[in-house]
């Protein structure tokens, strides 16, 4: 007894508080831990979902692609490569291009105005899969000559009952389809005056 020293009197509180404590602590983890797995449950069901979205859209991207690809070129081929298809979500995309006459081949390989072509292309396939309300395309044209103008124009007149366009260009054939022109004239040196004119 002389060994165990004095009895602490408070040592039943003590445990209570320590009691109280712990259960609170060994709630919170188990809170923790539940938490964890829901997430992870969370993530598998969102990559999932992803995966088949992506896929999804891939798909019917590069089937507009392919479409966009021969209405403005007059032919030829093109379409989208996934470069890891283990990895999906990770992977990179290569655009592959076959103009008319050409054979097929990476977009780094074509020459300027077939790029803007493609590009546009590319934009057109994304266009029709999820339309857009509002698109501002600047100088998009510039590259183009009379024929691809002419191509460009018609796939525009195609997009215009969903998307409204507002092109900045000084092209004239482009102009032409415009429901509304804006322009900027200088009457006096100096001075800038805005002119609009409704094409009906």
């Amino acid at each position: 007894i002389e060994k165990l020293g004095a009895v602490n009197m408070m040592a039943i509180d003590q445990f209570d508080e320590l009691e109280e404590r712990h259960d609170f602590l060994t709630t919170q983890r188990q809170d923790l831990l539940d938490a964890i797995e829901a997430t992870g449950e969370a993530i598998k069901r969102i990559d999932v979902t992803t995966r088949e979205r992506f896929q999804d859209a891939f798909t019917a991207v590069n089937e507009h692609f392919q479409q966009t690809f021969e209405t403005l070129f007059g032919g030829g081929r093109a379409g989208l490569v996934l470069l890891d298809e283990t990895d999906v979500l990770e992977s990179g995309i290569d655009i592959i291009a076959k103009p008319p006459g050409k054979r097929l081949q990476s977009i780094q390989l074509l020459s300027g105005g077939e790029k803007a072509l493609t590009a546009m292309a590319l934009m057109f396939a994304i266009f029709m899969y999820k339309p857009s309300p509002f698109c501002l395309l600047d100088e998009i044209d510039a590259p183009l000559d009379d024929a691809n103008i002419g191509r460009f124009v018609e796939m525009l007149r195609g997009l215009q009952d969903r998307t409204q366009f507002v092109l900045v260009t000084h092209n004239r054939k482009t102009m032409e389809i415009a429901n509304r022109l804006y322009g900027v004239t200088m009457e006096e040196p100096g001075v800038s005056k805005l002119i609009s004119v409704e094409v009906n």
